[in-house]
């Protein structure tokens, strides 16, 4: 009898950290960061902060479920309309973008990134006056 070719005694024991990276890499794979809000995969941009879902409204709101939790991103419903739904995310720490709007009109769910203050206010120019001699 030949004994075996590995001289280690016991049994293999998984890595934890391991399947940990890659259940979070597999939440965060190929999402687009815009203005410091994520957007789901397969994202298309229609306007100014504006982005077309791949998804049914559903789908999207779990998504950003998986994302930005319920507990720290709060969620209040805007529109009370037939045919129309819409959910409003707030970003408590306000950093790069407010909240975010997803909502639901003519079977597309569009997310609109609502900016900051700062960002939503172009700084103005000062405006000089010519003085006119006679």
């Amino acid at each position: 009898m030949r004994a075996l070719d590995s001289l280690k005694r016991g049994f293999y024991k998984a890595r934890p950290l391991g399947a940990a990276l890659v259940a979070l890499w597999a939440v965060s794979a190929g999402a687009e960061v815009v203005n410091g809000a994520q957007l789901p995969d397969g994202s298309k941009r229609v306007g100014e902060n504006r982005y077309r879902s791949p998804r049914d409204f559903d789908g999207t709101l779990e998504y950003y479920r998986a994302v930005y939790s319920t507990s720290g991103y709060p969620r209040r419903q805007i529109v009370n309309q037939p045919g129309v739904k819409a959910v409003h995310i707030s970003n408590p720490s306000g950093k790069n973008f407010a909240g975010l709007n997803i909502y639901e009109a003519n079977d597309e769910v569009r997310i609109y990134i609502v900016p900051t203050q700062q960002a939503a206010k172009p700084a103005k120019k000062p405006e000089t006056t010519k003085s006119r001699k006679k």
